[in-house]
Formats: structure tokens, C-alpha cells, sequence
């Protein structure tokens, strides 16, 4: 029983904190509202499940024979993190309706996780953390924890921005939060290529 709640805690903890995922479903929650952001929430929860799979089921020993990779990951992903914020930052409240294609895809937010280095470490760490040795049941179960709480949460940030857009209810308010979501998520991406290059 302390396992499970160890595997939980840990799940929402790396779930709900803040993040670059959780940036764009908030802003995406309080421009389009819950329903239209489910998409994206999906494509994030199993995004990243998938990547923990694929790293605790064999990727993780490369990784270890080429640390590189994950410095060559961060970068790329910074730059794909500071483009989404980029999107962000110029979408108008006046063509929301219209175009609705600017809103977040589910393939945005499967690929985000996957090149968010965040969610690599918090992979890696679940990894190291939930595996023994010649046995993937203790494993699997982590991964299916992560993914129901995984879901939980980034649902639970689609909700607060979709609550949020009451307080939101003029196109000025909408286009400074968006911009203020949009800048926050690029220098989120800065200080993660700064990390990275320093």
C-alpha cells in the first residue's frame, strides 16, 4: 500500500506542478474552453505516458551509453516550447471563433511532451525510482497510475483556465493574458536553453 501511495504521490506531484504543458492548457482553456481544449489535454496525458514507457521499457540504457541526448533533446525542445508560445502570444480574442484551428491539437500536445525536458527528467526519475530488475509489473503499474492522475491533472488545468475566462470577459483582458501565458512560456523555454548551454 505505501508503494501505490508512493507511485501517487509522485504521479500528481510531477502532474500538477506548473509546466510548459500546463502553460498552454490553461491559455487554451480560458480561449476555448474545456470541451475544446480535451483534445490537447489527451495528446499530453498520453504523450507522456508513452515516452515513460518507451524509457523505462529499454530506452533509459541508451541514454546512459549517450548522455548527450538529452542535452540535444533540451535544446530542440526549448526552441519547439518557445514556438508554442509563441502562438500563444499572437492569437487575438476577435478570431477565436473563427479560426479554429489555432487552438492546441491533440498532436501538439503529445509531441510537446516529448520534446519537454521536463517531462524526459520526470520520466527518468520515475523510471529509476519505480523499476527492478527482471521484472516490468511494479513498472506497468506506475505507468498506469501516471496515467489516470496524469490525466486528472492536466484536465484540472484546462478547468482552471476555462474558470479563469470569467474574470477574462473583454478582448484587452484576453489578449494580456494571452500574451502574459505566451511570454511566460517562452522565457520558461529561455531559461531551459540557458540551462542547457551554460
Amino acid at each position: 500500500m505505501s508503494l501505490f501511495i508512493a507511485m501517487f504521490s509522485f504521479s500528481l506531484a510531477m502532474s500538477i506542478s506548473p509546466g510548459p504543458v500546463n502553460m498552454v492548457i490553461v491559455s487554451s482553456g480560458a480561449n476555448y474552453g474545456v470541451r475544446k481544449t480535451f483534445l490537447f489535454v489527451s495528446g499530453g496525458t498520453i504523450g507522456f505516458t508513452s515516452l515513460l514507457l518507451f524509457i523505462g521499457l529499454g530506452f533509459s540504457k541508451v541514454i546512459d551509453l549517450y548522455p548527450y541526448f538529452l542535452k540535444y533533446l533540451a535544446v530542440f525542445g526549448s526552441l519547439f516550447i518557445a514556438y508554442m508560445g509563441y502562438l500563444i502570444t499572437l492569437s487575438k480574442p476577435e478570431e477565436l471563433d473563427i479560426k479554429e484551428q489555432k487552438q492546441p491539437t491533440f498532436m501538439q500536445g503529445f509531441l510537446l511532451q516529448w520534446l519537454n525536458p521536463k517531462a524526459w527528467i520526470a520520466c527518468m526519475v520515475g523510471v529509476s525510482l519505480f523499476s527492478v530488475p527482471n521484472s516490468h509489473q511494479e513498472f506497468l503499474t506506475f505507468s498506469l497510475i501516471y496515467f489516470v492522475v496524469c490525466y486528472f491533472s492536466l484536465f484540472s488545468w484546462s478547468v482552471l483556465g476555462d474558470k479563469a475566462a470569467i474574470l477574462l470577459n473583454s478582448e484587452f483582458r484576453l489578449k494580456v493574458f494571452n500574451q502574459f501565458m505566451g511570454g511566460l512560456l517562452i522565457l520558461t523555454a529561455c531559461f531551459l536553453l540557458y540551462s542547457q548551454l551554460s
